[in-house]
């Protein structure tokens, strides 16, 4: 067989540093729009990508010849520098350090797809804190509560 054949579908999630509110909906606006174009230039595939003001959710196919941690790397930089290019009113902003990463099952797309859109109700009964303690247990990583700030 010639040729590399993959599906490999993640559900990526990282926040603003110290959680803070910079994403309103005039920033996300031109902000997702932007990241979808750092992830094509990577040649991942956006499929589906949303969240609130204090973090954004990435549903996304991705390629076996790089890792994921360029993946974030350069979504996260290249973000962060255009937005503080584009509106010099978010000068001190930042993303958080590290991210979370979820496989996803092609089986599961549409409950993704659907739990990225509905970030806004989700997060009017549940915080973010909460919501990755949550993605954690639900996927089976270890962690210590201490480091999720």
């Amino acid at each position: 067989m010639s040729g590399t054949y993959s599906q490999i579908l993640l559900h990526a999630v990282f926040s603003t540093k110290d959680r803070q509110t910079w994403l309103k909906p005039e920033i996300i606006t031109d902000l997702y729009p932007y990241m979808g174009g750092i992830m094509r230039d990577m040649k991942a595939t956006l499929l589906t990508i949303g969240g609130v003001a204090d973090h954004v959710h990435l549903y996304f196919r991705w390629r076996t010849d790089d890792t994921i941690a360029n993946l974030m790397r350069e979504v996260k930089s290249g973000s962060s520098g255009w937005l503080h290019k584009t509106f010099p009113k978010l000068k001190g902003f930042a993303w958080q350090e590290g991210y979370s990463v979820f496989s996803v099952s092609k089986s599961q797309e549409n409950r993704v797809k659907k739990y990225i859109a509905n970030q806004e109700e989700h997060h009017r009964r549940q915080d973010f804190r909460a919501e990755l303690i949550e993605l954690l247990k639900k996927h089976e990583i270890a962690f210590e509560e201490k480091y999720l700030l």
